[in-house]
């Protein structure tokens, strides 16, 4: 049986042609930022008890020369307690004085040390730079200036 291939006009050959090129130059630019080490530090972060019985999920964005860059909901522009109020609902309208805000921030405090402790073990990471966790605040409804 043949089959027969519709005509394609310039226009149409050109596009393809177009659409091809730029699918391979995504997929150049894509495949190298694929790290098994960072995927191998994100199941280890997620697998802890201690890091997954905390509200936010640490992970690591990226290791460049043995720099680990790893996401924080804290940020510098914001205040801890606008965090805090999202993670722990109980602490909504609270003064930062507060015994159980304390508590909170000394939590938080712990379980990124932890998070800290797991990253620095790894055997391809020998510093660590906490990253601000922008996309997980504004999914939340923080913009962080």
């Amino acid at each position: 049986m043949v089959t027969i291939e519709p005509p394609r006009d310039r226009f149409t050959r050109n596009y393809l042609i177009f659409l091809g090129v730029l699918g391979s130059l995504l997929l150049a630019w894509w495949l190298p930022t694929l790290d098994p080490r960072v995927w191998d530090l994100n199941d280890q972060l997620a697998t802890d008890p201690e890091l997954a019985a905390y509200s936010y999920t640490f992970r690591v964005q990226s290791i460049d020369n043995g720099v680990a860059r790893v996401y924080s909901p804290r940020s510098t522009r914001i205040p801890a307690l606008r965090f805090l109020a999202i993670v722990e609902p109980r602490l909504r309208g609270r003064d930062a004085n507060d015994p159980q805000i304390i508590a909170a921030q000394h939590k938080l405090g712990k379980v990124q040390g932890r998070a800290r402790e797991i990253i620095l073990s790894h055997p391809g990471v020998s510093r660590l730079v906490w990253v601000e966790d922008i996309d997980w605040h504004a999914r939340r409804g923080i913009v962080i200036p």
